[in-house]
Formats: C-alpha cells, structure tokens, sequence
C-alpha cells in the first residue's frame, strides 16, 4: 500500500469509469463549498484533456516518503541555508519537532494535509482550507484543502536544501531525469527526490491545465 497522487482525475474516470466519475464529480461540489466559505472562486474540473506528461518516474510512493519531505521542507524554513541529510534508520520523520511547528501554525501546505487523501485545487490562496461541516456526507475528502499555487512555491523553496537546481522556479528536463534517476537509486536522499519530484510536476500540471491534484 502507497500514496498515489494524479491530475486529471475526472476526465479520466469518465472516459473509463462513469460511475468512479460521479464519486468525484460529488467530492468536487464539496470542494468547492469549502472555497465558497472562504470567499475564493469555485474549480471547475476538466471533463476532458489532452495527455499530461509527468517527468517523475512513479505516479506513488510508500506514505512515508512524504514525511521525509516535509521534514526537508520544515527545516528550510527555520533555518535557512539548511542542507537535508537522510534521516537515520529507525528515526520516524514525522515526528521531527520542525514539523510538530509547522502543523501547529497550519500554514505550510505541503505539510498540513493528509497523507493519504484529498485535493489541492489551482486555486490561488494564503491559507489551509478546513471543512467545517458537520455532515459526514459533506465532508471533505482529507480534511483540508490545498492551493496547487502554494504547494509549488513551497516545493520551489525546499529545493535548494535537496540539491535541486531551478531557473526561476522552473526545472529543466535534464535537472527532473537527474533527480528521477536518483529517486530509484534507493539510497542518500532517495526518498526526498522520489516525494519532490513527482509533486512538483503534479503541481506543475495542475496550474497549467487547471485540474486538481488528488491524493488517493
């Protein structure tokens, strides 16, 4: 069992599984009643797209690859000019105290979010989205919502700590085979690169063709 994360989700579902489909459509109409409470415009999910072309060699990982980015990412913050080492064996990164202060202020939208379901939409905001419903069947899907903007930025931030070579935020095709080559090494930094690699060009494709990243 793994984390997968995808874009374009419902157009897919609907070319291959009408009834998958209408599952989403009805997490999309919680979506936006989550934005509609925070006064942000509504997403509206493709129905159809062309081929999306992710340059990340997984669409998944094991849940706990995510944690060791989150760890990367929350002591970028806090210390700037931080350079990641892999976490020693037996040493959960989730419960680093970085990140312990990062969930308590809920502003990092890479870490506040679940680690195994719900959306990050492409629209532009500050802050994590709760679901404040009370209604089991109007739940959000994970609890919280995120900003596909905000995520990239913060992907963005935490790569100089990784190693990663941007040119204003973008990353060329040779830097994303450099890091998806040592992603599949299976040692050093493996993890990080695998968890950063696939959710910057999740990101990277969802603000391009306006389609939400889903956790699942």
């Amino acid at each position: 069992m793994g984390l997968a994360i995808s874009v374009g989700t419902l157009a897919d579902f609907l070319e291959n599984d009408p009834e998958g489909a209408e599952w989403f459509e009805g997490d999309f109409e919680i979506v936006n009643q989550v934005l509609a409470a925070a006064d942000l415009p509504p997403h509206t999910e493709p129905r159809e797209l062309p081929a999306l072309d992710s340059r990340a060699p997984l669409d998944g990982f094991p849940y706990s690859f995510i944690h060791h980015l989150r760890r990367a990412y929350a002591h970028s913050v806090v210390s700037p000019g931080w350079k990641a080492t892999p976490v020693a064996d037996g040493v959960d990164p989730s419960e680093d105290p970085a990140i312990q202060e990062a969930l308590d202020v809920a502003e990092s939208h890479l870490i506040c979010h679940s680690d195994a379901e719900g959306f990050y939409v492409p629209v532009d905001f500050e802050d994590v989205l709760f679901s404040e419903s009370e209604s089991e069947e109007e739940e959000l899907t994970g609890g919280m919502l995120g900003s596909s903007y905000r995520l990239r930025d913060e992907l963005v931030q935490v790569a100089p700590a990784l190693g990663i070579a941007l040119t204003d935020g973008v990353l060329s095709d040779e830097e994303a085979a450099r890091i998806g080559a040592l992603a599949e090494e299976d040692e050093g930094l493996y993890r990080e690169y695998a968890a950063w690699l696939l959710l910057f060009e999740m990101a990277r494709l969802s603000i391009a063709h306006k389609t939400a990243i889903v956790f699942s």
